[in-house]
C-alpha cells in the first residue's frame, strides 16, 4: 500500500496522521526520522543540564500539561515529522 492513496492520511490532527503514516511508511525511514527527534530531544536535554536548568525543565513541563503554545509545538514536531517521512518515501 502506498502511504499515498489513502486521502484520509491527511485529514486530523498532526498526531494522528503522523501515526496514519507511520503505519504505512518504510520502517527504516519512520525509525531514522524518529531517532533523530530524539538526538534533538538529548542535545535540548543536554543544554538544560549544563545551564542549572534541569529542575526548571521538570517545573514547566509539570506547569505546561494544558498549555495552547506547547500543544502548538508538539503539532509542529509531528507535522515536521510527517513532512520528513512522506518526503523520503516518494
Amino acid at each position: 500500500m502506498n502511504i499515498f492513496d489513502d486521502d484520509d492520511a491527511f485529514v486530523g490532527t498532526p498526531k494522528s496522521t503522523y501515526f496514519s503514516i507511520a503505519k504505512t511508511a518504510n520502517e527504516n525511514i519512520v525509525e531514522m526520522e524518529i531517532e533523530k527527534m530524539f538526538r534533538r530531544f538529548a542535545v535540548a536535554e543536554k543544554m538544560l543540564e549544563e545551564r542549572g536548568l534541569e529542575d526548571e525543565q521538570d517545573q514547566i513541563i509539570r506547569a505546561t500539561v494544558i498549555d495552547e503554545d506547547i500543544n502548538a509545538r508538539v503539532d509542529s514536531l509531528f507535522i515536521e515529522l510527517v513532512g520528513n517521512i512522506v518526503t523520503q518515501c516518494e
